[in-house]
């Protein structure tokens, strides 16, 4: 698509701290372009309204329940969004997150709305391959995939970010192939998030990540323990808040690594301050991610890689170069690749460059966002 004139664009999300924190450079290089940015999302605070204007676009409130499902208030939400479109009577529309993807596009289609686009930045619970859970979490996952196609269909084009979701996507018969087009990833500010020196005494390992048990959050733990068995000084740190999907941890379990020594939890914390005191990142997960936004994060920060040999995950490693993969569920083999470097700490700076390296090649997200506003003719 073609470069166009100012064009007024929603943008709709599931929480107002999320469309700052992975929508935010994309938002603001669409602002300078000279469009007019409209950010819905529910949940707002000050401090994500704040920076929505400063990056300076209007932030939209909106009421969606980004967990579970509930008919009625869903069918609600739908209506209140497309009264919301007929309002802003935007050009142009773009969904991220399941539930603004199923809702939020079929009410733009139905306001007249011309252009209308999906980002799905990972397929979530609902498409595991090996999915937790009673009959509650199957009836979950069959709904979430009918309001995927629901949205899908709504949308002209869909941007995509590893092929296993491109591949999964058209098997079951959600989008057709032809609308489907993969992007690296959400990138980062690669002037923002820049190489600091690594730590290496003691070595320090950091998970950052939503608390869900697909995360790996368990398994990061038994890790931990199996670790600290042998080097008692390795320090293993824990950023996340508690999580309302089915899958979500109780504060209960989280404190009992706490309490018994394995692991510090610092909650829904800023990740730069401790990506900067942190030796290699980790993400044991089997959630059906993207491309992890948090292994960016760390990538740019010049910090190694260990993570799971799955969709999303393993396109931001090289093996032995930048970090190493492990099998999902495997806490031994997460051990044995934690142990690599405490016994030979030179691949902690070694690596580290070289992950810097590979964010540059990859996942700059100036480059990232030029693409797809290309392809949204912005």
């Amino acid at each position: 698509m073609t470069h166009a004139s100012a064009q007024r664009v929603a943008i709709i999300g599931s929480q107002g701290f999320a469309m700052v924190n992975f929508r935010g450079s994309l938002i603001g290089d669409m602002v300078g372009r000279g469009h007019k940015v409209f950010a819905l999302a529910p949940d707002y605070d000050p401090q994500s309204r704040a920076a929505i204007a400063a990056l300076g676009a209007e932030p939209v409130d909106i009421v969606l329940e980004r967990a579970g499902l509930n008919p009625l208030g869903d069918i609600r939400a739908r209506h209140a969004l497309g009264a919301t479109m007929r309002r802003l009577a935007p050009d142009t529309v773009l969904a991220f997150a399941a539930k603004p993807i199923a809702y939020g596009l079929p009410a733009a289609r139905g306001a007249g709305v011309p252009r209308r686009f999906a980002l799905v930045a990972g397929m979530g619970f609902a498409f595991a391959s090996e999915p937790s859970g009673g009959w509650r979490s199957r009836l979950v996952r069959r709904a979430v995939r009918m309001l995927y196609a629901h949205g899908l269909g709504a949308a002209q084009r869909a941007f995509v970010q590893n092929p296993q979701d491109i591949e999964d996507l058209v098997r079951h018969r959600l989008v057709a192939r032809e609308k489907l087009v993969r992007v690296a990833g959400t990138g980062v500010d690669l002037a923002q998030w820049t190489a600091a020196q690594p730590v290496s005494a003691p070595i320090t390992f950091l998970i950052a990540a939503r608390l869900l048990r697909d995360k790996g959050i368990g398994e990061f733990a038994s890790a931990a323990r199996l670790v600290r068995a042998r080097f008692p000084d390795t320090q293993f740190v824990v950023l996340g808040g508690l999580d309302p999907n089915p899958n979500g941890l109780g504060r209960a379990e989280i404190e009992a690594w706490v309490d018994e020594g394995i692991i510090a939890w610092h909650g829904h914390a800023d990740v730069r301050p401790h990506l900067a005191a942190a030796s290699v990142y980790v993400l044991p997960s089997y959630y059906r991610e993207g491309v992890p936004r948090s292994i960016q994060e760390a990538m740019a920060t010049g910090r190694p890689i260990i993570t799971t040999d799955l969709p999303g995950c393993r396109e931001t490693v090289r093996e032995g170069e930048t970090g190493f993969l492990v099998p999902p569920r495997d806490a031994e083999a997460l051990a044995a690749a934690m142990m690599r470097f405490i016994e030979a700490p030179g691949l902690v700076a070694a690596m580290g460059a070289a992950s810097r390296v590979l964010a540059e090649e990859r996942f700059d997200a100036r480059a990232i966002n030029a693409q797809m506003m290309a392809e949204m003719g912005l």
